[in-house]
C-alpha cells in the first residue's frame, strides 16, 4: 500500500506534461504490429553483421546503409582494417554483392570478392553530407529524452493513479481511524494538562506571599585590639676604662 502511494507521489512530482486524451484513434495502414513472413529487421540481418570472405574469415562489419532517392537500400558501409576501431577505414559495398543467409536463426553475410589485396587497394567511401557532430547528436538525444520522457511520465502517472486508487482510500481510512482512536484522545489529554498547568501558574502569580521575611542582620563585630609594639632590647653598656 505504501509502495503504491510513494510511486504515485514520485511520478506526479516528475510529470509536467500537459494532459492527453485517454483514448486515441489508430490510423490504418500506418503502423505495423508484427513482423510478417519474408520481412526482416536491419539490426537482425544487416546492421552490425560481420562480413566474411570466401574462406570464411571475418573481414569487416556493416555500419550503415546506403539508400537511394526512393528510400531503397542500394548498398552498405563496411568498416575494414585497423584494430579495435583504430586505423579502420569505411568502404562502400553494393547490396547485390553480399550473400546473406539465414539458416536456423544464424545469419551469415559473405562478400567473396573481399580479398586482403582488394580491401587494401580500396579508397575510403566519400560522403556528400558531413557526419553529425557530437554536439548535434547530444542536442538530438536531449530532445529525444525530453519528448519521450513527457509521454512516458504521463502514462506512468495515469497507471499509478489507477492502481493506487484503492490504496489511497485504504490509507485515508486507516489514517482517520488512527486519528480517532489514538491521536485525538492524546491531543485532548494534552490540552487538559496544558490548561491545568496554566491555571495553576496563574493562581500562583496572583496570590501574594503571607509574610515578608526581614533581612538578616549581620552579627556585630568587635573592634580588633591594637597591635602591641615589640619591647625594645636594652643596649649593652661598654665596660669602664681602668
Amino acid at each position: 500500500m505504501h509502495r503504491g502511494v510513494l510511486a504515485l507521489a514520485a511520478v506526479a512530482a516528475l510529470w509536467t506534461a500537459p494532459a492527453f486524451a485517454q483514448t486515441a484513434t489508430v490510423p490504418q495502414d500506418v503502423f505495423l504490429t508484427s513482423q510478417g513472413d519474408g520481412q526482416y529487421l536491419a539490426k537482425d540481418l544487416i546492421l552490425g553483421a560481420k562480413v566474411h570472405n570466401a574462406e570464411g574469415a571475418i573481414v569487416g562489419d556493416i555500419e550503415d546503409l546506403i539508400l537511394n532517392a526512393d528510400n531503397q537500400i542500394q548498398g552498405v558501409i563496411m568498416g575494414v582494417g585497423g584494430f579495435a576501431g583504430w586505423g579502420e577505414k569505411r568502404v562502400g559495398v553494393a547490396l547485390s554483392a553480399l550473400q546473406i543467409k539465414n539458416e536456423n536463426g544464424v545469419v551469415t553475410v559473405t562478400l567473396p570478392q573481399a580479398t586482403k589485396e582488394t580491401l587494401e587497394a580500396l579508397a575510403t567511401f566519400e560522403r556528400k553530407q558531413p557526419a553529425k557532430s557530437l554536439l548535434d547528436r547530444a542536442i538530438e538525444k536531449a530532445k529525444e529524452l525530453s519528448d519521450k520522457g513527457s509521454v512516458t511520465a504521463k502514462d506512468a502517472y495515469d497507471k499509478a493513479k489507477e492502481e493506487a486508487g484503492p490504496a489511497l482510500e485504504k490509507a485515508s481510512e486507516a489514517a482517520k481511524k488512527t486519528y480517532e482512536e489514538s491521536v485525538k484522545p492524546a491531543l485532548e489529554k494534552a490540552g487538559e494538562a496544558t490548561k491545568n498547568a496554566y491555571d495553576a501558574a496563574k493562581e500562583t502569580l496572583q496570590t501574594p506571599p503571607a509574610t515578608d521575611t526581614p533581612a538578616a542582620t549581620p552579627p556585630a563585630t568587635e573592634p580588633a585590639a591594637p597591635a602591641t609594639p615589640p619591647a625594645e632590647t636594652p643596649k649593652e653598656t661598654p665596660p669602664a676604662s681602668p
